[in-house]
């Protein structure tokens, strides 16, 4: 659906999809009640989870396991002034079924630090919207001043 602003609404599937394509994201959880984010790669299972890989002992397992977070990514054009963001909003959990952990390992996402102990988190896909910018400064079919 395009909107007059020139925003486009992307749906569920369409923003999975776009998601799939991210190699990186931004989780975005509480700190010290402060909101806080932090980049992170991570794996898009086919129920629209969104799976991180990372170290054990990191602030970051605190932080969010048991909690609500969200997720997002985005694909920007500078030079288009186009793009598309998406956000997941829901649960994240660490992993803790031990077969699914090393299935995980072999299988999932890899992070790009190499940690000694590392786990899994699944945040579930509660909500998940997505959003597209489309025609930047020529909308309309008008070149718009920058």
């Amino acid at each position: 659906m395009y909107r007059n602003d020139g925003f486009r609404e992307l749906n569920r599937q369409e923003s999975l999809r776009r998601l799939a394509q991210a190699p990186v994201g931004r989780i975005v959880h509480t700190r010290d009640a402060l909101p806080a984010v932090l980049p992170v790669n991570f794996a898009l299972e086919e129920s629209g989870a969104v799976l991180l890989c990372t170290s054990a002992s990191s602030e970051l397992v605190r932080a969010i396991d048991g909690a609500v977070v969200a997720f997002e990514a985005d694909e920007v054009d500078a030079a288009a002034h186009a793009g598309w963001s998406v956000v997941v909003t829901g649960p994240a959990a660490v992993i803790t079924d031990p077969e699914e952990h090393e299935r995980l390992v072999r299988t999932g996402p890899r992070s790009w630090v190499p940690w000694p102990a590392q786990v899994f988190v699944r945040i579930e896909p509660e909500l998940v919207t997505g959003r597209e910018l489309v025609g930047g400064r020529t909308l309309y079919g008008l070149d718009l001043p920058a």
